[in-house]
Formats: C-alpha cells, sequence, structure tokens
C-alpha cells in the first residue's frame, strides 16, 4: 500500500472587491425625528436631507408616516393610546436601523412628549444616536400650505381630531435644533440640519 502524499496545490482564495459605493459607504448610524404640525415641511426637508446625505455615502430611510399607516400600522385609529403605539412602533423600527448603520429619517408629528421621550430613551439603551427636531411651521401657515387637505376638511366640518387644531400637540421644550420653515427654503433648513449632524460627527 502506498501512503498518500499531500497536495502540492496552493488553497484557492477568494479575494472580495469592493465598488466604489462600498468604499465610500459611511456606516454611521442615526435616527432624525422631525416632528411637527401637518404640513409644517417635515417630508420636504427629510427627502432634501437624505438626497444630500446620500450623496455623500451614507445609507439612509426615510421612513414617512403615511406609508407606515398603511404597512406597519394599519388597524390603528388617531386616538392618544393608537398615536402612542404608532409612535413606538416607528421608533422601534428607526432604532433598529439606526444601530446597523443607517440614517433614519422620521418625519412624523409624534404630538405626545411622552411618546416621543419613549423612543429616545430606547436609542439611549442601545447607544444609537437620537436627534429630535422641531420643524416649528405655526399653524396659520400651515393651513395655508395644506398640501393633503386636512385643515380645508377640518373647517368645513368634515374632519376632527386635526393635531394643532381640535387635538393636542405638544411642542418640544428642548429639541436638538428648532427649524422655522417659513422664514427660511427647504434646502436652508436641510442645510441646517445637516450641520448639526456634521457638529455631532454623523455626517
Amino acid at each position: 500500500m502506498t501512503a498518500a502524499t499531500p497536495s502540492t496545490q496552493a488553497p484557492s482564495t477568494r479575494t472580495h472587491v469592493l465598488s466604489t459605493d462600498q468604499e465610500n459607504q459611511v456606516t454611521t448610524g442615526a435616527t432624525v425625528w422631525l416632528t411637527g404640525l401637518p404640513s409644517a415641511g417635515k417630508t420636504t426637508i427629510a427627502y432634501e436631507l437624505a438626497d444630500r446625505l446620500r450623496e455623500e455615502g451614507h445609507l439612509v430611510e426615510v421612513l414617512d408616516g403615511d406609508e407606515i399607516r398603511e404597512f406597519i400600522s394599519a388597524g390603528l385609529g388617531f386616538s392618544r393610546e393608537d398615536r402612542h403605539t404608532n409612535v413606538q412602533r416607528i421608533g422601534f423600527l428607526a432604532e433598529l436601523l439606526a444601530r446597523n448603520g443607517v440614517k433614519a429619517l422620521v418625519p412624523v408629528i409624534a404630538p405626545y412628549t411622552d411618546s416621543r421621550e419613549a423612543v429616545r430613551k430606547r436609542h439611549q439603551e442601545s447607544g444609537a444616536a437620537y436627534i429630535e427636531v422641531h420643524v416649528a411651521t405655526p399653524v396659520d401657515v400651515c393651513s395655508v400650505r395644506d398640501v393633503k387637505g386636512l385643515y380645508a376638511k377640518q373647517a368645513a366640518g368634515e374632519l376632527t381630531g386635526l393635531t394643532g387644531v381640535d387635538d393636542p400637540y405638544e411642542e418640544p421644550e428642548s429639541p436638538d435644533l428648532r427649524i422655522e420653515s417659513q422664514h427660511q427654503t427647504v434646502q436652508e433648513s436641510a442645510a441646517a440640519l445637516h450641520a448639526l449632524l456634521t457638529e455631532r460627527g454623523l455626517a
């Protein structure tokens, strides 16, 4: 019997070549929650910021409140309890994204202080970065913009429970940033938020 001889063939090696996009990818996650009245400009600012961050190589997701209502919080109404539940679901999803390297931009009203603080606490406990932005557009300006026609419906008696009109909105006392969108362009508002992210080492 002849002894087996070890193979002299060199082991194959696999080399993973990163694409330019992967090489330039920034993987510091954070949640940026933009709270404010309906038609305050939250979503518009969020998408403007998202475009800039993506150009810089960040992973970004915008958690749109209407889409969340349709796909994750379907069946919830607009009572205080249901609003709180909706905000906690969004907060869970945002924190999950943030601690996995994604910038989660959340343009969602979140009218109650205790709901927002619960989301902040979740992020603090996991170590994920969290920034609260108050888009402090006054209700009279929002009602003129009326992007979704909600203020007109409320005035016509076709809608009740409109945040800031006949339903409470508890303004943040000490947000990380307050934006008065009626006094600046969308680009300027997004730039102010980008500057804060840069200051915090997140952009």
